[in-house]
């Protein structure tokens, strides 16, 4: 609890001892009068300064005004102990929602502790401890265990365990050894590490992280902007209603005065539309920050309702439905021998960082002599075009061979297929397996389970290698052989057919697809980029099942979202109707606002809560 809330505690409980005290006291006259005076101007004294504020700058019709105009028009009534029970009812509800600002702002907070404080960089052999902002790419920086990795990069010596907690919502440490890469602000735990920088500060994971989550506020849902714009209209309007129910009774029925200013305080008290406008933004505020503690990363309230609308979910298939590491099958030459066809295509990928590419690289095991190779040249989707010895090779897919014009023939085993040709001779090719990544069927079932309609994979893989991951994972419809720009293609022919469409990928190479599609959703964005740049959810590890726990999330944020508007706006109805037909009280009206925020603000923290992963 905050300083602030344990004084407006404070403030509370000394307005309400105050007020209960003057309410069965024998006293009478001025002294119970000052009691419930000073009970009233201790509870609501910010709320009277504040609607003052705000009228000075042209903010009639907010919250504070309407208690203010009710509160004060109570007093006039000689209604002393409603007019203070309104405000100390007001400041309770006021402190619930400060609660569940702070509880939904602490899981947030826990995110943002994976900012480094410094970074030991070594210069000219001398360790020399400085912000992250002023490390260079391609420094060395000394890491120690328990300290924070201030910068994404490789390591150079040594190895540990790392907790990529903060990062991926995964408390198994992962161990690192040389050559590995490391991500910024996840925590050495056990050795002692020297890593070369990759990046600069401002482009680290880390960075874009908190960028990230900072934003997130800023983009509201649907349903956000319209209870901002709903309650822009419906103030005035009902401060309109009380008005013409304050003056209908005495001008047109010639009744009392104040019996009918009376009940148009009491309509106004009820009218004010803070459970609306409290809880909706805390129940997304809440949903977002729920996700971020699984490592679910959501980058707006609009992001969150646009996935749990999503009827078609679009994957990529390498690094996002298969692990993404290939090892070499089968080597087929058709005039070489086996280690000079592997020879070639070492020597043309060597340059690549494909996941095919270095996957060749390490079949090959030997030395690479880089003078051998001339220029290279990488079509994406197709494959790389390389001189070699001064002869040019092109080593890729079918339809680089189509374009090279070899006489290329596909193989009888499964897999990804690499073929080899010198100008327009084929060489052969090399047959290169990639597995399943573990969990893949379950959650592809638990999309379906969860209402996805159509499950759709896309790759520029061959067709059976295709047709069987979509077989043995129970897809509705998977196209092979595809280009980076057929897949934008096809994801906005299904955006075109109706219902939302969201793309699934690894975040390396998919930007401009998880860029069009309705949702982006980057699946192991760790350290990518890419991912964090391109789309709209991220999914900080691998772990497939972290996308039907997403979409849960986010479908239980919606559902309470809509819960508080249906209770607020039916209870808010009964009474003002009750209030406007002179059948209610002040006490009423409290509970018809205080009462209906207070029990809002509950439901909405219920997003917070831990949800059981798929």
């Amino acid at each position: 609890m905050t300083r602030r809330q344990k004084w407006t505690l404070l403030r509370i409980v000394l307005a309400a001892l105050l007020c209960a005290g003057a309410w069965v006291s024998p006293l009478e006259g001025g002294w119970r009068l000052a009691a419930f005076a000073a009970s009233y101007l201790l509870a609501g004294w910010d709320v009277l300064y504040g609607a003052m504020r705000n009228l000075a700058h042209g903010q009639l019709f907010d919250e504070r005004f309407l208690m203010s105009v009710a509160t004060l028009g109570a007093l006039w009534l000689g209604e002393f102990a409603e007019a203070a029970g309104v405000m100390i009812f007001y400041q309770v509800g006021e402190w619930f929602q400060g609660v569940a600002v702070s509880r939904s702002r602490r899981s947030i907070a826990a995110l943002m502790d994976i900012r480094p404080d410094y970074a030991v960089v070594v210069r000219q052999g001398q360790e020399e401890r400085v912000s992250p902002e002023e490390v260079a790419v391609g420094e060395e920086i000394l890491v120690r265990p328990g300290e924070k990795i201030p910068l994404d990069g490789e390591i150079l010596h040594g190895s540990t365990s790392v907790n990529t907690a903060a990062l991926t919502g995964e408390s198994l440490p992962v161990d690192l050894g040389e050559g590995d890469r490391v991500v910024s602000g996840s925590v050495n735990l056990t050795g002692v590490i020297r890593v070369r920088t990759l990046s600069a500060y401002a482009q680290s994971t880390v960075a874009r992280i908190l960028e990230l989550v900072e934003s997130a506020s800023e983009k509201k849902a649907r349903v956000e902007s319209f209870i901002t714009r709903f309650a822009r209209v419906y103030t005035p309007f009902v401060v309109s209603c009380a008005i013409v129910l304050a003056l209908f009774g005495p001008l047109v029925l010639g009744q009392p005065w104040a019996v009918w200013v009376e009940r148009a305080l009491i309509f106004l008290m009820v009218s004010c539309p803070c459970a609306l406008v409290v809880s909706v933004p805390l129940s997304f505020f809440g949903g977002i920050g729920g996700a971020s503690r699984r490592g679910i990363l959501i980058k707006g309230a609009s992001d969150l309702e646009a996935l749990c609308g999503v009827r078609v979910m679009v994957f990529d298939k390498t690094g996002t439905l298969t692990q993404g590491v290939f090892s070499v099958n089968a080597i087929h030459p058709s005039r070489l021998s086996q280690a000079e066809l592997m020879d070639i295509a070492a020597a043309a990928e060597s340059r690549s960082s494909h996941p095919v590419a270095e996957s060749i690289v390490a079949a090959h095991g030997g030395h690479i002599d880089p003078s051998r190779i001339g220029e290279v040249s990488e079509a994406a989707g197709l494959g790389v075009t390389a001189v070699i010895d001064g002869q040019t090779y092109a080593v890729g897919n079918g339809k680089l061979m189509d374009r090279v014009g070899a006489p290329w023939h596909d193989c009888h085993l499964a897999g990804t297929v690499v073929h080899i040709a010198r100008g327009a001779e084929y060489l052969g090719h090399i047959v290169i397996n990639d597995r399943l990544k573990d969990g893949a069927a379950g959650a592809m079932a638990r999309l379906k389970a969860l209402g996805v309609e159509r499950i759709v994979m896309l790759t520029g893989d061959d067709e059976r290698v295709a047709g069987a991951v979509a077989q043995s994972l129970g897809l509705d419809e998977y196209r092979a052989r595809l280009l980076p720009g057929d897949k934008v293609s096809a994801v906005e022919e299904w955006i075109g057919k109706g219902g939302k469409v969201a793309f699934v990928g690894d975040g390396i190479n998919d930007a401009p697809v998880l860029s069009r599609a309705d949702v982006g959703i980057a699946m192991g964005a760790a350290g990518s980029d890419a991912a964090i740049e391109s789309a709209d959810i991220v999914l900080m590890d691998d772990n497939l099942a972290k996308l039907p726990l997403a979409v849960s999330l986010c479908r239980r944020t919606l559902r309470i979202v809509r819960q508080n508007i249906v209770f607020a706006l039916g209870v808010k109805a009964v009474i003002l109707a009750l209030s406007a037909a002179g059948l209610t009280h002040m006490w009423i009206a409290i509970f018809g606002d205080v009462g209906v925020m207070i029990l809002a603000i509950l439901n909405a923290m219920r997003a917070m809560l831990p949800l059981r992963e798929a």
